[in-house]
């Protein structure tokens, strides 16, 4: 797949999957610059009036976070997102549920976490990323040694990571990083799907409901110091 120009960042594959609705088009002109973020500075005003702050890295279709938004309006989450059609999906969403405490980060997640403060978030969702199945592209997944360090410092003491997926290969790789880079840093617990955390902390989405494949979930809470 081509890299490709992107407002913020620079991604690989494809960005749209198809030709958004009038009602979507007319969402990216009037909601999103209301609700999105280019920096964590644009976030000054919103520090002060939530309790806690939760980002979701690659929303999807924003089922997730726009059901966590609905169930605790005290938390402000940040949701990630480099595919135009998934933006324009949660963007429908906050405005038919008239949702006020998610903000949207129109890119590479990791240019936005790098510059949160140290101990400020109190959880990072992951859930079923792409898996660059490819062993060239396995470079390419968010999952990697220097992103979980990353996430580790931004955390609060007992904050939690959640990642998810149903690729086998995924899993293993997951599994690994579990083993040599979560261990000190991270108190783990897995799941499977007769065990995962109830729909009030971790909202079943669509893509989940139909995922073929096994799926794990893994819960990883910041140690205390």
């Amino acid at each position: 797949m081509d890299c490709v120009d992107h407002p913020i960042g620079r991604f690989y594959g494809r960005m749209r999957s198809g030709k958004l609705t009038s009602d979507q088009e007319r969402l990216f002109k009037s909601l999103l610059p209301n609700v999105s973020l280019t920096s964590f500075s644009d976030l000054k005003d919103d520090l002060q009036k939530y309790k806690a702050i939760f980002i979701e890295v690659g929303f999807g279709c924003g089922e997730h976070i726009a059901q966590l938004a609905t169930l605790h309006k005290d938390s402000l989450f940040i949701g990630c997102e480099a595919f135009v059609n998934g933006v324009a999906a949660l963007l429908v969403k906050i405005e038919k549920f008239n949702i006020e405490n998610i903000r949207i980060f129109y890119g590479d997640a990791r240019l936005l976490i790098s510059e949160i403060p140290d101990g400020l978030l109190e959880g990072v969702f992951i859930l079923f990323p792409d898996p660059w199945p490819k062993r060239r592209h396995i470079k390419r997944r968010i999952l990697q040694s220097d992103t979980i360090a990353m996430i580790h410092s931004k955390l609060k003491d007992g904050g939690i990571l959640r990642i998810a997926t149903d690729h086998p290969e995924y899993q293993l790789w997951i599994k690994r990083l579990i083993t040599h880079d979560m261990a000190n840093m991270f108190e783990v617990k897995s799941f499977d799907r007769s065990t995962r955390p109830d729909e009030q902390s971790w909202p079943t989405t669509r893509y989940e409901c139909k995922a073929t494949d096994d799926i794990l979930y893994v819960e990883a809470s910041r140690r205390r110091v």
